[in-house]
């Protein structure tokens, strides 16, 4: 008699593919499902930052990774116009499946919005930024497209960051940003705690 042996588990890196698939870079089923995922736990930061924005209905937004679309969703309905950049194709249907003809979305990332300069008046982000390849070039993008006085909010995971919320704010000083706060702030229920950051393009 013979037996087959029992199917391993999966290792480390399937599972890590796994969750870069539904959450780092999302794509296919899994993408659509961590996407859904996402809009229920980032929800609470997701509003926060656009109330800490301060939006005003004569304002370009421009939203770095809007994921499945809840803050790009609620900044479209202050801003004057809002458009969403966001990579992965799953994501950009979400929006705007989320948000109809209310807000422009496009591909392009934090380094490569394909915005004009000085085009916006807020950049929004959260939990994003542990995904840029090269924050140098996307903290000096965001900069570029941002007009004087225009104002950059940022949150993410504190867990996840790649640099302490302090080191990022001296990235972001060193593409030329001023005014930086940084503080942290526990969402309502499971999600972790948020490290948060604003700056300002000089006038």
């Amino acid at each position: 008699m013979t037996t087959s042996p029992s199917p391993s588990p999966p290792g480390p890196g399937v599972l890590d593919a796994a969750l870069d698939r539904a959450f780092g870079h999302p794509s296919g089923l899994l993408g659509r499902l961590g996407g859904k995922l996402m809009a229920a736990g980032n929800a609470a930061t997701e509003h926060r930052v656009v109330d800490l924005a301060r939006l005003e209905p004569d304002e370009t937004v421009l939203v770095i990774g809007p994921g499945p679309g809840v803050g790009l969703d609620a900044a479209s309905k202050l801003a004057g116009e809002v458009i969403g950049v966001e990579p992965s194709p799953e994501m950009r249907d979400l929006c705007t499946d989320r948000c109809g003809d209310r807000a422009e979305v496009r591909a392009g990332d934090a380094a490569r919005t394909g915005c004009a300069d000085a085009s916006a008046d807020v950049v929004l982000t959260v939990n994003n930024v542990q995904l840029w390849e090269d924050r140098p070039a996307a903290f000096a993008e965001l900069f570029r497209v941002l007009r004087p006085g225009g104002r950059l909010l940022l949150s993410a995971h504190e867990k996840w960051l790649p640099v302490t919320r302090h080191e990022l704010a001296d990235e972001a000083a060193a593409a030329g940003f001023t005014d930086l706060q940084t503080w942290t702030w526990d969402p309502p229920g499971f999600a972790a705690l948020a490290a948060q950051l604003r700056a300002v393009k000089p006038g």
